[in-house]
């Protein structure tokens, strides 16, 4: 009888590391990945990369410094400037993407994550072939299910517009918009503007409201922030955040109340800059707010609390007539359908425990660091990609 030669069974395909998100998070976790050699998929569910900086708002700068503001393997170039507006931020990611060959998939939302069982150690020779070590199992848009050895969840701190469900909002006979819908001052020319929401976002589209025309500008406060110089006599206070990184908390709220601008109208906050910074409230970088105020063009005032046709009532009592209020009231993370099944999410939405936070599982971009996001998401890349590679491989 002829000998038939046993065929060996079929070697499984060697899965990639998938990454949600072609933001910087992202991006520097997949060419840190690739310069380790593994093959990373970056899923992006718009049409490019950097999509929410390509819906900022038209004047936004980094407020923090270029220096520390490059992702790992390229610099940002020196021509850009030390505060390096938004348009190139976005031509930077795009040149960071090529630049490390990075496989980016657009068109593609993942909209939720399961695991999948481990394959016990005796399956590996069974009769249906070795397991190809898939951990996670995405489900996208079209109907796609992608199969993942390990998966890094990089979609952003500012996700999902939030909008408070104000009483009577839907009366209000004036645009009300979020303020990721703003590009520029332009429409509201000589317009009465209320501008809701005093972070960094709220106050800067305040200052270009003024500075563009509008008639009369107002920013409704809730909760009086930290406001900062951007830079004193050259020393950008992003240096002071990464210096004060690993101090108590308590010694940097004391050493805040000294720094700190008081600005007219502006109550000084109940709680410190750290402790903020620890809730999610970076503190607010000036960019003009205190001019602004001085010169009677940005008024504050009470915060929002209801709405009736063309009126606004404020906390006070008072009653405005804006012909459009724009809500700088910050985001969600978008991660509660994603992962929320998951038990890694604390009651805020946040990745509740340090990477991996589940074997195989990494979340990047989920912090508000004093020192600078980009500077935060440059070193965790690395990090990220160390402990990937093990796993991947």
């Amino acid at each position: 009888m002829p000998h038939h030669a046993t065929s060996a069974p079929p070697t499984p395909p060697v899965l990639p590391v998938y990454v949600i998100g072609a933001g910087p998070g992202g991006l520097a976790v997949a060419a840190a990945l690739g310069e380790r050699g593994v093959r990373v998929v970056v899923l992006e569910k718009s049409g490019a990369v950097g999509a929410s900086w390509r819906a900022h708002y038209s004047r936004l700068h980094l407020h923090t410094t270029r220096r520390w503001s490059s992702l790992p393997g390229l610099r940002m170039p020196r021509s850009f400037g030390r505060w390096v507006p938004r348009e190139k931020v976005v031509k930077y990611l795009e040149k960071y993407a090529q630049f490390h060959g990075i496989e980016v998939v657009t068109g593609v939302e993942v909209t939720r994550v399961e695991p999948l069982p481990e394959p016990a150690v005796e399956d590996a020779g069974a009769a249906d072939g070795p397991s190809d070590g898939a951990r996670w199992l995405l489900r996208a848009s079209g109907g796609r299910e992608l199969r993942a050895r390990a998966l890094v969840v990089a979609t952003g701190y500012n996700h999902t517009p939030r909008l408070p469900a104000w009483p009577g909002r839907e009366t209000y006979t004036g645009r009300l918009l979020h303020a990721r819908d703003y590009r520029d001052a332009t429409p509201y020319r000589d317009m009465d503007v209320l501008v809701v929401g005093a972070g960094n976002t709220g106050a800067e589209i305040a200052v270009d409201l003024a500075e563009g025309g509008a008639a009369r500008v107002r920013l409704a406060i809730r909760t009086p922030p930290h406001i900062l110089r951007r830079s004193t006599l050259g020393w950008p206070a992003q240096a002071s955040g990464i210096l004060c990184r690993r101090l108590p908390r308590f010694l940097v709220d004391r050493a805040a109340r000294g720094v700190a601008l008081r600005v007219p109208g502006i109550a000084r906050p109940q709680k410190g800059l750290a402790t903020r910074a620890r809730e999610g409230a970076i503190p607010v970088q000036d960019v003009g707010l205190l001019k602004a105020v001085r010169a009677g063009r940005v008024e504050p005032v009470a915060a929002v609390e209801s709405f009736d046709g063309a009126q606004v009532r404020l906390a006070d009592g008072t009653r405005l007539a804006p012909g459009a209020v724009v809500a700088a009231t910050g985001y969600e993370r978008g991660l509660t359908g994603l992962v929320g099944h998951l038990d890694v999410l604390t009651a805020e939405g946040r990745p509740r425990r340090r990477n991996p936070v589940a074997p195989g599982l990494y979340f990047t971009g989920y912090t508000t660091p004093l020192s600078g996001m980009l500077r935060e998401l440059a070193r965790d890349a690395p990090k990220i990609a160390r402990s990937l590679e093990r796993t991947a491989r």
